[in-house]
């Protein structure tokens, strides 16, 4: 696989993912983040933690970037992964949305 240019923020939320890192997880995004996965939103640090816990580091998820584009707004970007681990398995596409360099925003479609 070819490497991919991540902002500092994604491939922290890769990596720490990866590495079973929760805290390091959380950091990654704005203490106002939001979340959706599919149809359940969350809000905010402890929503963000709560997501990790149920569905991403809490399933020792792993995700293996296959591509990321820019998206049209400033500081947006699309990524395509292959999850592995205890929950959801294959292909998911993210869309991030960063400010100040954290995720401010975080969309699983």
């Amino acid at each position: 696989m070819t490497e991919h240019q991540l902002p500092a923020a994604i491939q922290a939320f890769v990596d720490t993912t990866n590495r079973g890192d929760s805290e390091g997880f959380v950091a990654a995004f704005a203490p106002d983040a939001y979340l959706k996965d599919m149809s359940r939103e969350f809000h905010g640090h402890d929503g963000i933690a709560s997501w990790n816990e149920t569905d991403n580091i809490g399933l020792q998820e792993h995700f293996e970037v296959q591509s990321v584009r820019a998206g049209d707004a400033p500081d947006e970007y699309f990524v395509a992964v292959t999850v592995s681990g205890d929950g959801y398995n294959g292909p998911a596409d993210f869309a991030f949305q960063l400010s100040g360099g954290l995720i401010s925003r975080f969309v699983i479609s």
